[in-house]
Parts: structure tokens; C-alpha cells; sequence
């Protein structure tokens, strides 16, 4: 990476992530629900309540409707546009989107529609990891280039960033100052050096959480695997201050 500051990208998942994330310095949001289905929209309450709360960090807020594939139908796609004109009505920075066709080939068609209605409210787009999805990664980022996107949420193809490395210098090299290639999935204090150092990155996203144990006292011991539902997976400031203090230690 050059001399220009990492802006580190944090996904959140609720709004007391979300400020946590905020206090330790990421400058960007991405605001979702359900990460163990691997993010979804969240409610309108708490859209509305981190636009009125975040103030020095940029708020984008995951636009999926339900989990599984990217694959869409008439009446998701209709959710998936109220979702869009809500976070625009809110004031948020920006939405996070993904459509792909059966084909594995980006739906050009529907993600300008979405584009568009985001742009009418001034607000930026991430094409998000369905691109990982995607049968040729580079025309996909072609396309989505064309989209009008800001820039792509990318493993590379591969489950985490760190394996799809390579992939991802040759992503960022073709893209050029068209757009920006974030890479995400699996990053940690312990290798976003060397990710930085593999792929020459600018921007990086990740969750940055440790599991905390709960505040209750009481624990029903007749219930199966008590214990999931008595610690909580929270973003920790600790590990985001240190990727960040990556690049000021350097």
C-alpha cells in the first residue's frame, strides 16, 4: 500500500456494534443484520436509529432480503427497492447491493435500477460479495464498473481474503483508479499486514469481533448448548485500533 491512510470498513451488526466500531476509529459502516446467514437488511428502526447516532463514521447499509443465493425474484426485487428509497429517505451514505443471474453473469439490468434510485438520493454504492459468486470475476467487475459502483466487497473468489490474495492484486491492478476493490472475509489483526502487503489495497472491511460473555445471571441448564445464548459475538475496538495502528507502526 502507498502512503495514503487505510480506510478500514467495518461490518456491524447492531447499533451498539456500530458505535463501538465508530469510537475505535473505522471510517465506514456496513450496517446489517443476521451475520451468522451472512448479513441481511436490517430493520427500519435501526437504520433510522444509527443515522442518528453515527456522525464521524459513513453509514452503508446492506441491502439482501433474505439469505441463501442472489438469484431474485419480482417481489424480492420490489423489497430490495423500498429498502433502498428508505436508507435514501434516511440520509444514510450509502446501500450495499448484489444481483446475479442464473448464469452466474451480473443482472446488469436490475442493479442500474438500483443504482439509480440510490443516486437520486445521493448516495454511494459497494456492489457487495455476490461478485464472488460471479463465473468470471473480471467481467464482472467490467460490468459492475459500468454500473456506476464505488467498489466491490471481494475475497477474490475464494472463502477468505487471505486465499484469494493474488486474485485480488490482479483485481485491484485492472481496475485502476475506475474502482475500488475492497477485500473482505477472514481478515484479522494477525494477517491484515500481510494482506495489505499482497494485494496493495486502500480499503479494507472486516468484523473485528470477540465473543463477550452476557450479562444474565440465570442459566437454564435443561436447555441443549445453553451456553451460545450466554455470550455474545460484539465488535472489539481492540483489534480494529490494531489494524489501524498497521500502517502508523510501519
Amino acid at each position: 500500500m502507498n502512503d495514503e491512510k487505510l480506510l478500514l470498513e467495518v461490518c456491524a451488526d447492531s447499533l451498539e456494534n456500530a458505535l463501538t466500531a465508530q469510537s475505535a476509529g473505522a471510517r465506514r459502516i456496513e450496517f446489517c443484520s443476521g451475520l451468522p446467514e451472512g448479513g441481511l437488511t436490517p430493520s427500519f428502526a435501526q437504520i433510522r436509529g444509527a443515522r442518528e447516532k453515527l456522525s464521524s463514521s459513513k453509514l452503508y447499509v446492506l441491502i439482501r432480503p433474505r439469505s441463501g443465493d442472489f438469484l431474485y425474484n419480482a417481489g424480492e426485487f420490489e423489497i430490495i427497492k423500498s429498502d433502498i428509497h428508505f436508507c435514501g429517505v434516511c440520509g444514510c451514505d450509502g446501500v450495499v447491493i448484489g444481483i446475479l443471474n442464473p448464469d452466474g453473469t451480473v443482472d446488469t439490468e436490475r442493479c442500474r435500477e438500483l443504482v439509480k434510485i440510490a443516486k437520486d438520493y445521493e448516495m454511494g454504492v459497494t456492489f457487495h460479495r455476490a461478485f464472488d459468486r460471479s463465473n468470471d470475476l473480471f467481467q464482472a467487475m467490467e460490468d459492475i464498473i459500468d454500473l456506476g459502483c464505488e467498489r466491490i466487497l471481494t475475497s477474490g473468489g475464494r472463502d477468505t481474503a487471505i486465499e484469494g490474495a493474488d486474485t485480488l492484486r490482479q483485481l485491484i491492478e485492472k481496475a485502476g483508479d475506475r474502482i475500488i476493490i475492497m477485500p473482505g472475509a477472514g481478515v484479522t489483526p494477525e494477517n491484515a499486514v500481510e494482506l495489505i502487503q499482497k494485494t496493495g489495497l486502500r480499503e479494507l472491511h472486516g468484523t473485528f469481533r470477540s465473543r463477550f460473555p452476557s450479562k444474565m445471571q440465570y442459566k437454564n441448564a435443561e436447555l441443549s448448548h445453553p451456553g451460545d445464548e450466554y455470550s455474545l459475538l460484539l465488535t472489539d475496538a481492540k483489534k480494529i485500533k490494531s489494524v489501524l495502528n498497521i500502517q502508523s507502526n510501519s
